[in-house]
């Protein structure tokens, strides 16, 4: 399992860093990125280097402690961490927590204060794997033995401190012995899905084909696929996703096709103060993206463009989300709050 991102201590004269795998450059090459500022951190979320809501929320969480660690202003460190990318809630959650632990810690000792929040980081980073490793045991079993799962960008280890989302599912699903293949969309404009989900599966030998995002419906048509399993950024109190762009195209062929759709998140994914997907703010990111393919122009120039990097799947496309509690199911009103909670009262 690749290490997305980790902690290293620094020895007697040096402090602290961060050093995370550079998704921008996989699959051809594996490189590390090390930052040692919460500023070089915040240009690392900004720029993709680290993607994918959970990895997010615990790069967020080391930035500030990377700032701490510097003696920067607390505030700006958070203001600054929090401005990176605005879709992905998690980001604000694990902000809020080392919050909290400050907080909690005024008038302690400037050592003890940056231990312990290098600590907390270091726990949410611990704590993000066991939950998407219970969120796979939850989700294996609605996984069609036999059959194949199509999923969507890329929610696997490399979205995640370790195991994944919606590729956890996949995993426990092989680790239980059920018997499945991986169809991975390609995801345009970044394309996630064929540069890391693919990338990925393979080093899992987990059997995956590539498809482009149009073959979709085409598939979902045929029969072979048993379930959708994707990701999420951002979970509305009513259910609404919002999750990378071309999700809402592939719930709406599922529900068409009668293939179960269902969302892989932990809780820190949803966001119970909006009441609906309508509140969530899209990131839109730059034309490049579109116009060229990894440097190389494939469209005329001074064309017009437009590149929500999310949009929004409304809960009734959605069979069921998985999170670390269990499997939450319409009306989402109700088995989200209580999953939030901590409850498993709501039947799976």
């Amino acid at each position: 399992m690749v290490e997305t991102i980790e902690w290293i201590e620094g020895g007697p004269a040096t402090s602290g860093h961060v050093v995370m795998i550079d998704q921008r450059k996989l699959p051809r090459e594996q490189v590390f990125v090390t930052c040692r500022t919460y500023e070089e951190m915040a240009d690392a979320i900004k720029t993709m280097v680290i993607r994918g809501a959970p990895a997010i929320g615990v790069a967020a969480a080391m930035g500030v402690a990377l700032g701490v660690q510097q003696g920067a202003d607390f505030e700006k460190v958070c203001n600054t961490l929090a401005a990176t990318r605005p879709t992905a809630v998690n980001l604000f959650w694990a902000i809020g927590r080392m919050r909290t632990l400050r907080a909690s810690l005024n008038g302690a000792p400037a050592e003890e204060i940056v231990r312990r929040m290098i600590e907390e980081s270091q726990q949410i980073r611990l704590d993000d794997i066991e939950i998407c490793k219970a969120i796979g045991r939850n989700g294996a079993s609605l996984v069609p033995d036999g059959k194949t799962v199509l999923t969507h960008c890329n929610a696997g280890a490399l979205a995640t401190a370790g195991y994944g989302t919606a590729l956890g599912v996949i995993r426990a699903a092989v680790e239980a012995g059920k018997k499945i293949d991986v169809f991975a969309g390609e995801t345009r404009p970044f394309l996630q899905g064929a540069r890391l989900t693919a990338w990925e599966l393979q080093q899992d030998n987990i059997p995956t084909t590539l498809i482009t995002d149009n073959m979709a419906g085409h598939f979902l048509r045929s029969g072979r696929i048993g379930c959708v399993v994707v990701g999420a950024d951002r979970i509305a109190a009513n259910g609404d996703v919002a999750n990378k762009i071309g999700t809402y195209s592939v719930a709406v062929l599922a529900k068409e096709n009668g293939v179960p759709f269902y969302v892989a998140a932990p809780v820190s994914t949803f966001d119970l103060t909006l009441a609906s997907g309508d509140n969530i703010p899209i990131e839109q990111r730059a034309a490049s993206e579109v116009t060229e393919v990894f440097g190389v122009p494939v469209a005329p120039e001074n064309i017009a463009v437009e590149n929500p990097a999310f949009d929004i799947t409304p809960a009734k496309y959605v069979t069921a989300i998985v999170c670390e509690n269990g499997v939450a199911r319409a009306p989402y009103e109700q088995s989200l709050r209580a999953f939030a909670g901590g409850s498993k009262k709501v039947s799976a």
